[in-house]
């Protein structure tokens, strides 16, 4: 059912691009009410508005916090037009009717980021705005909601395009964005107040979606929500895919762990080689040195500036994304050669305090694992050297950014071998010494790490049959006395931190 805008009510806090939208319907005879500062917005483009305070007889009070909340305003809103005690009442109570909202809602989120006080936030928590767009949204059969700048455009077309009248389709299209505004905002006000507490019901709110070409496969749709550009400045390279940003996620979650300059490779969110050194390209030639096989097509992240030297050396493989805090004019030049290589500039750290799993029919969430241990206890004949100690604890975090089962193999701060995904650890340590022999590392002196206790003394005996002398574990094991015992009779290092790093 076509229906002609008439009339219009409003008030936004952002301003930008609603120029042309004001001046259509002021050619096109609607009669505008607005508030404060978007009256005079309007009235300075020479278009004619309403005060609403002349509307309810009534000021703005409470220094702004009542403004719309009134029967003249929401009456005209939510009166029914095809209900003929709703236009009698409007008539009763000169009420006019308002076929057309405009609104947006106080930057509650932007407020929480740039600033502590709380009085600030709180007054940013909207309650005219919501209230109208729920109200104008509910009317959707009668009255146009629109609940963002980023509808001004889509608003526009309409009146363009049909000269003020909207279909049926078209007002409950723009209800559909204002409900999913609505939410958004009261989970971000909902999480500000539980102080990153998990909430009694599942929350989850993030901008809107960017449309993948496919999932993690072409037959399937792919979405993703949230803001990159919070994150990273794309230099370079095609559009990002779905399975992109699974690879992406894990490399800036594992290298933001290091603090001394380290470079790594991830290949379908497990890292295939890490090394830090104290130069980059140091860096990068250990930790392809890795496992130069499972490089080929893989995503790079480092911690430091790339250099013209170390992109040179870079360029000679075959890789997806670099991932990196800067890049040198030179080097940029040089990496640029390739099309269709994504180049990121990592401009914040990914901070995600939950990790979501849909299971079954609902969904699990946890916090995210931020942990490396909580104590060191050396166990084994004698106390870990600090060599072995800084070899020990790459190893841990390593381990802890791959899949279980898992176990990795370090020397000189340099992944040499790792086993992942692994239905038994004995195979995952199997699978760690075959790829550190498959590139010629000597395993005597290395380090191991396991994500979880050893349940028998059987791995224990494999490392040290192949001359590995330290190992770090969570421990917690009814017979971690087997592994324990083993250890010092061969003079051995064990730590157990007390810590279990699971990641299925």
């Amino acid at each position: 059912m076509q229906k002609q805008i008439k009339s219009a009510l409003i008030s936004v806090f952002y301003k930008d691009n609603l120029e042309n939208i004001v001046k259509k319907l002021g050619e096109q005879g609607v009669t505008i009410y607005s508030t404060g500062g978007t009256q005079k917005f309007i009235e300075d483009l020479g278009v004619s508005c309403v005060a609403v305070e002349n509307l309810t007889a009534y000021p703005s009070i409470l220094g702004g916090r009542v403004k719309t909340l009134h029967p003249k305003v929401f009456g005209g809103i939510l009166a029914r037009r095809d209900n003929p005690q709703d236009l009698e009442q409007l008539a009763q109570y000169e009420i006019p009717e308002l076929d057309l909202v405009i609104v947006d809602l106080y930057p509650f989120e932007e407020t929480v980021k740039s600033t502590k006080e709380e009085q600030a936030i709180i007054e940013k928590i909207d309650i005219g705005g919501v209230s109208l767009i729920r109200a104008a949204g509910k009317n959707y059969k009668d009255v146009v909601i629109v609940a963002s700048k980023d509808q001004y455009a889509d608003l526009e077309k309409v009146l363009t395009d049909n000269n003020g009248a909207t279909s049926l389709e078209d007002r409950r299209a723009f209800a559909a964005k204002a409900f999913e505004v609505c939410a958004n905002y009261d989970v971000a006000i909902s999480q500000y107040f539980l102080n990153n507490e998990p909430a009694a019901y599942f929350q989850v709110s993030a901008p809107q979606g960017q449309i993948m070409r496919y999932g993690e496969n072409p037959h399937q749709k792919g979405v993703f929500y949230g803001n990159l550009s919070e994150l990273f400045n794309k230099l370079h390279g095609k559009e990002l895919s779905y399975n992109n940003l699974v690879d992406v996620d894990a490399a800036c979650q594992l290298i933001q762990e290091f603090k001394d300059i380290t470079f790594a490779v991830i290949k379908h969110t497990n890292v295939c080689g890490i090394a830090s050194r104290s130069t980059l390209k140091e860096a990068w030639d250990a930790a392809l040195a890795g496992d130069k096989e499972s490089a080929f097509g893989g995503v790079l992240v480092c911690n430091a500036i790339v250099d013209k030297v170390t992109a040179e050396s870079i360029s000679e493989i075959f890789f997806e994304i670099l991932i990196a805090p800067g890049f040198a004019p030179d080097a940029l030049e040089v990496l640029q050669a390739k099309k269709n290589r994504i180049l990121l500039e990592q401009i914040a750290p990914v901070v995600a305090p939950y990790v979501y799993k849909n299971v079954l029919n609902g969904v699990l969430l946890q916090g995210n694992d931020k942990g490396n241990f909580q104590d060191w206890n050396d166990v084994g004949a004698k106390p870990a050297t600090p060599e072995e100690k800084a070899d020990l604890t790459f190893a841990n975090i390593v381990c802890k950014h791959l899949k279980s089962n898992a176990i990795a193999l370090v020397k000189n701060q340099q992944l040499i071998g790792k086993g992942c995904g692994q239905t038994s650890r004995i195979d995952a340590l199997r699978h760690a010494i075959e790829k550190a022999k498959q590139f010629n590392f000597d395993l005597r002196g290395a380090a191991m790490a396991s994500d979880a206790f050893f349940p028998f003394d059987d791995c224990v005996r494999i490392a040290h049959a192949e001359g590995i002398v330290s190992i770090i574990q969570p421990g917690g094991s009814v017979r971690d006395n087997d592994s324990v015992t083993y250890c010092k009779e061969n003079d051995m290092v064990m730590v157990m931190t007390g810590m279990r790093h699971f990641r299925h």
